[in-house]
């Protein structure tokens, strides 16, 4: 990397610590609606949009469920949980977010969640205004794991994709960093990406505050050149 132009975050998961709310949101979901979702399933959909989420879903439910119904019931728990308990914010993210700003480093959000929810989460942990752009899954055509949306956030804030650095938790996410030529930064989440994805990332680090510190010795060289990075 001889330039680094933009850093772009994904959020549930990645910025806020969702991932396990939305988890315990289906097993609720479940229990009210009459079926059971092995925990593999939901990791398994965890970066997809809406328009990917239907078919992967219909997968293991059958026909017999209305995916739009699941997902009021689902999100009417989720939503209960963040307002009797507060959106739990992960550790770094606003140290993270003041470091990028000292050095003037462009930040864009780039999650699968549609725009209307996406906003409402950022709001509620006061950084929706401290970020240059925000890309939603319902903005592209195809989600996670394909590079559909990464590559939009670089095209609109006029940044190549081998300048860009993408933090994500999700294996699909890192996918689709891959994909877009960008160089992806794992911060997990509840599991691990596989090993085959690891092999190919930039770097991974378990937390975000591991981010800063790295981003803040390295950056006035930028990268090491013999670092791995997209080919």
């Amino acid at each position: 990397m001889e330039k680094l132009s933009l850093i772009i975050f994904d959020m549930d998961g990645l910025m806020f610590d969702t991932e396990r709310i939305s988890a315990l949101a289906w097993q609720k979901t479940g229990e009210e609606l009459g079926f059971k979702l092995d925990p593999d399933i939901i990791a398994g959909a965890t970066g997809l949009n809406a328009n990917d989420a239907l078919p992967y879903f219909k997968k293991y439910l059958g026909e017999r469920f209305s995916y739009s119904e699941i997902q009021k019931v689902k999100l009417a728990y989720f939503n209960k949980y963040i307002k009797e308990n507060g959106l739990p914010v992960k550790e770094g993210l606003y140290e993270l977010i003041d470091f990028l700003e000292d050095v003037s480093i462009p930040k864009a959000v780039a999650t699968s969640t549609h725009r209307k929810k996406a906003e409402e989460c950022l709001s509620f942990a006061n950084v929706k205004d401290r970020f240059d752009l925000i890309v939603c899954g319902d903005e592209v055509l195809r989600g996670k794991p394909e590079p559909d949306i990464f590559l939009k956030a670089a095209e609109e804030l006029n940044c190549l994709p081998n300048e860009c650095i993408v933090l994500e938790d999700s294996e699909n996410g890192l996918k689709a960093a891959l994909r877009a030529k960008m160089y992806p930064i794992c911060v997990p989440d509840l599991r691990r990406p596989s090993k085959e994805v690891r092999k190919l990332i930039f770097k991974e680090f378990s937390s975000l505050i591991e981010v800063k510190d790295f981003l803040e010795k390295e950056i006035n060289n930028l990268f090491i050149k013999n670092s791995s990075g997209p080919k």
